[in-house]
């Protein structure tokens, strides 16, 4: 493979695929598309749709199979370098069978909370596999969130935290009032202090299974819950990101 592009497809929704994007895409003749078992198999079904409305040429898509690992360890930290490691190896031997450009499709932008660059990155330094590659700006969830609820993410001259539910956790930062929460897979909303903050939620972004709910938290954080549970149980997984605004 002489070259990679890490393009940022948006968060579901074909119509948000950029025009740069779309170009990258017909550059590629091969895609590699990481597949997460069967109960996600919405999310390579999205893939391929995007691919289908959008590629005017011959491709052929790679699966990859993503080598597990354990979602509530005890070092995070740790774990997650272990399994970089074993993707950054599957992705080696992938890379090293193909010629000519591939491509790489990410939820999002490749910037936000996704390990594509880093697994990039670590192939180049193994040293077998040498190539030039380009990284393609996506539409993110949050800006998808902001939009679908139709809110701006910060007060006039004020800064927004972006953070996991990991982190929220633990507090979040002084002085900080806004904070944009991904990867929550605990409702970590739910142990946020006070009786005034507000919440934007939002499940299956750009996607026509997209949920929206908005309003104080105490008053709406249970039905979150809720319907975040009956969610995941019917379609296998979920993704959702909000906005709390103490």
């Amino acid at each position: 493979m002489r070259e990679l592009l890490v393009i940022g497809i948006g968060a579901g929704d074909p119509d948000q695929v950029t025009v740069q994007a779309i170009k990258a895409m017909n550059r590629a003749e091969v895609f590699f598309v990481i597949g997460k078992g069967a109960e996600k198999q919405d999310l390579v079904d999205l893939r391929t749709g995007i691919l289908d409305e959008h590629m005017r040429g011959e491709y052929r898509i790679v699966d990859i199979v993503d080598p597990p690992r354990d979602r509530t360890p005890a070092d995070y930290g740790t774990v997650v370098d272990d399994w970089h490691d074993r993707r950054a190896a599957i992705f080696e031997e992938q890379f090293g069978a193909v010629e000519g450009v591939g491509a790489i499709l990410v939820w999002g932008d490749p910037s936000l909370y996704d390990s594509t660059l880093r697994i990039v990155e670590r192939v180049l330094a193994r040293g077998i596999e040498t190539f030039e590659y380009s990284v393609i700006p996506g539409v993110t969830s949050v800006q998808s969130l902001a939009a679908q609820h139709r809110i701006v993410l910060n007060r006039i001259g004020e800064p927004v935290h972006i953070t996991t539910g990991r982190r929220l956790r633990d507090g979040l930062p002084e002085g900080v009032r806004d904070a944009v929460v991904m990867l929550d897979a605990d409702c970590s909303f739910t142990e946020v202090p006070g009786d005034d903050v507000q919440i934007w939620w939002g499940a299956y972004l750009g996607t026509e299974d997209e949920v929206l709910i908005s309003g104080n938290l105490r008053e709406v954080e249970a039905e979150i819950v809720r319907v975040r549970a009956e969610l995941r149980e019917r379609k296998g997984w979920i993704m959702d990101t909000y906005l709390l605004r103490l």
